[in-house]
């Protein structure tokens, strides 16, 4: 008989329910890794909501940590036994996208349909985990081009401390990444939820000397002072716009890092720039944008907007723990509440409806 494991599984928009699947088979290229611990995003609310489709019966998650159960034959350079995580974002590196720069949109979706996934370009399909293949919320999940998407977790880092590489980490730093900071440089960050607080941390990390923090939460605007914000702004209690120009002596910022995805936040991100400005987009937007045409210069204020997917690949998950082993931040403290796989519906519930001052959840098998 196949072995069979604990998933989580997309049912309907508003459910899903933990089943049991047959536990994956590997091909030459792929790995085995028996998650020691999960955890769950934003996008997966996404998912459980219907807002981001996905087949029905698909095992959702995308950040995985765990140990490598088995290898495939052509896969080198690991063993058995492993401690690794993988990025959410598990690209084919021999794909055109990847070798032309975005292997985060590399033509990965072309596989179910029984075609090479070096070729073409497709937004976001260089997320697999949780969107075209099964996910991380299991017992077990199938790496793909594990060669290229395995990284060993450095001796005396704990599952907690590298939880946030997959993606929260990766994600929030690439904002920061992308909102061409200099040194000297003044960035305001729209709303402190993990990936946010992530990219407060990436901000400062890349030599901005005044972060300024937005969020409604003051319990999360703490934390981000934490993380190396060193002004924060509670939007409920003040015009965040004004107070930016206030603080910039009417210059406004040279970067805004928008991390929530909503209509509100991309437009004050836009109205806080200087001319010449970045705004750097992280959220996940759920309907149209709208630009507004004086926050925008009516286009004539050469300001750049730059978009992103977590980049991945083992290289980029080697750079994360370097950053997380060298204490230049902790990210172990983003996670607030711990969840046994048998439990999953209720972490759901805790962290789609916000309580408990829930961050993130680690999610453990066993």
């Amino acid at each position: 008989m196949t072995a069979m494991m604990k998933a989580t599984v997309f049912v309907a928009p508003g459910r899903i329910e933990l089943v049991d699947k047959p536990i994956p088979a590997i091909g030459p290229n792929d790995a085995l890794i028996r998650i020691t611990t999960t955890t769950i995003c934003g996008t997966d609310v996404h998912i459980l909501k219907g807002e981001y489709p996905v087949v029905p019966g698909l095992t959702i998650g995308h950040e995985p940590v765990g140990v490598i159960e088995k290898l495939g034959s052509a896969v080198q350079g690991y063993q058995e036994g492993q401690r690794v995580i993988a990025g959410a974002i598990c690209p084919n590196f021999n794909s055109y996208a990847a070798q032309d720069g975005a292997p985060s949109q590399d033509g990965s979706y072309l596989i179910p349909l029984h075609q090479c996934g070096g070729h073409g370009y497709k937004a976001t399909a260089g997320w697999r985990f949780g969107n075209l293949i099964d996910g991380t919320q299991a017992e077990y999940v199938l790496v793909p081009d594990a060669q290229a998407n395995l990284a060993p977790i450095p001796d005396g880092l704990s599952d907690e401390q590298v939880l946030m590489c997959p993606d929260i980490m990766s994600t929030g730093f690439k904002g920061a990444e992308n909102a061409n900071i200099k040194l000297g440089d003044t960035v305001v960050v729209f709303a402190q939820g993990p990936i946010g607080l992530c990219a407060t941390a990436g901000a400062r990390l890349m030599g901005a000397t005044t972060v300024i923090a937005v969020d409604g939460n003051d319990h999360r605007l703490g934390i981000s002072k934490v993380m190396g914000a060193d002004v924060t702004l509670n939007f409920r209690n003040c015009d965040v716009v004004s107070e930016v120009m206030k603080l910039t002596g009417g210059r406004g910022a040279d970067s805004a890092i928008e991390a929530l995805g909503t209509q509100a936040t991309f437009e004050q991100a836009l109205r806080v720039l200087k001319p010449g400005g970045t705004l750097s987009s992280l959220g996940v937007y759920s309907s149209d944008l709208t630009i507004p045409m004086s926050a925008f210069a009516a286009g004539l204020g050469d300001h750049r907007i730059n978009t992103a997917l977590c980049p991945g690949g083992k290289e980029r998950m080697r750079r994360l723990m370097n950053v997380v082993a060298s204490q230049r931040v902790d990210l172990g403290v983003l996670v607030t509440h711990t969840y046994k796989l048998d439990d999953i519906v209720a972490a759901y519930e805790l962290f789609a409806n916000q309580r408990d001052g829930v961050l993130k959840v680690a999610i453990k098998p066993n």
